[in-house]
Order: structure tokens, then sequence, then C-alpha cells
């Protein structure tokens, strides 16, 4: 039986390594999430004793997983797609679209950041927290902010960039 061989790490453009490392993180967050609702399954029903506040970890953890993971969807264009207007239209008219897109498509992020930056301020304000932990919302609100704004440059960067 052979083993499959290792996933490339580098590149000139640093796109897999990009992918690696993001994937590692998500790989990490996705384990640990699962490895905390395993236990806190078992410390519920076998011994009557819930990991205290594993809900609300587990929902910090899937805001990160998620907003980290955009501005790499955006930069490796995995968004969903719909190609039906591409087989209609000419070559120059396809690549004006494209850039029509990109450029909406940041600004409908960079609405999204900037939204979420006054939400965050006023989270932040109040020091809003979990009930159980009592961790911040704010930084995670942030977090949130800041992947939305890097995602709507990486779009504005697909919008000038030459193909």
């Amino acid at each position: 039986m052979a083993l499959a061989e290792p996933p490339q790490v580098v590149d000139a453009g640093g796109k897999p390594r990009a992918d690696a490392l993001l994937g590692i993180a998500a790989s990490a967050i996705l384990l640990a999430m699962m490895l905390l609702t395993v236990v806190d399954v078992v410390a519920r029903y076998v011994f009557s004793r819930p990991v205290r506040g594993a809900f609300e970890v587990t929902e910090l953890m899937l805001v990160v997983l998620i907003f980290a993971g955009l501005p790499l969807v955006s930069f490796s264009e995995e968004h969903a797609i719909m190609d039906f207007i591409d087989r209609v239209t000419g070559p120059r008219a396809h690549r004006w679209l494209r850039r029509g897109v990109e450029v909406a498509s940041a600004a409908f992020m960079f609405l999204l950041a900037w939204l979420t930056w006054l939400k965050a301020d006023r989270i932040a304000a109040y020091r809003d927290a979990t009930d159980v932990l009592r961790i911040l919302y704010g930084p995670f609100v942030y977090f949130m902010a800041i992947t939305l704004g890097l995602a709507g440059l990486l779009h504005i960067y697909k919008a000038v960039e030459r193909r």
C-alpha cells in the first residue's frame, strides 16, 4: 500500500502555504470542537457533570473557524458561483463582468466590515460577555470585522489584477 505524497507547502505565490497553514489551523479548531463535544457529552451522561461553558467555547471556536476561512475562500475564488452568463458573453465582456462582480463583492464586504466594526464598538463598550465563562465578545466581533475587511481587500486585488 502506497502512502499519498505530502501536500505541496510552498510555491512562488504562497497560496499553497496559506492553504496548508489555514487548513492545519482549521483542522485543529475542528478537532478541539470535536474533543470538547465528546468530553461534554460523556461527562453529561455518564457523570451528570457537563463541561462548564462547553457550548460557549464551541460557539466562539465556530466564529473563528468561519471568519478565518472567509479571506481564504475569497483569495482562492471558491465562493459559490453561477456561471450561466459566461456562456453567452465573449471573453472581453466576461473579464469586465468578473471585475464588476469583484468590485461589488468588495463593496459588500467593506459594508459588512464597517457595520460589524460599529457593532463590535457597542459590544466592547458594554463589555458584553458569555454567560458562564464571562469571555468577552468584543475581540471576536472585531476579528469578524477585520476578516471581512481583508476579504474586501482581496476582492479589490482580484478586480484590478491582470488576467
